[in-house]
């Protein structure tokens, strides 16, 4: 869209745009935004819907927009409604946030595997 995304008002305008141009759905991810919460705003044919989650401190969060991308597409491809995929992929990266191993110096890796751990 060539937005400059500051502000949820800006997530909104980019998802809208994206659907004029013809996308069926666009989810307009907020973790780069500022503040305690992220915002995630997901534009279908439902409407608008936004999902909450507190920031979690930290920094090892590479490789998050991957992350979200392919657990959204394994929940979709197991059958899961577009927001419910969105939803608990969401809530999957979250945990993966909040466990990440603190590899590296700068920006590491989340948690893949938490899941498959106790």
């Amino acid at each position: 869209t060539g937005l400059t995304i500051e502000d949820i008002g800006g997530q909104m305008e980019a998802a809208h745009q994206l659907m004029a141009m013809g996308a069926r759905a666009a989810l307009v991810k907020g973790g780069h935004l500022e503040g305690p919460t992220v915002r995630d705003i997901l534009v279908s044919s439902r409407g608008l819907e936004m999902m909450e989650r507190p920031r979690l401190p930290g920094r090892n969060t590479h490789g998050t927009g991957c992350t979200l991308a392919s657990a959204i597409a394994g929940l979709l491809a197991d059958g899961a409604a577009l927001p419910d995929a969105v939803r608990r992929a969401g809530d999957y990266l979250h945990e993966a946030i909040a466990r990440a191993p603190g590899f590296g110096a700068g920006h590491g890796p989340v948690n893949h595997a938490w899941v498959m751990r106790p």
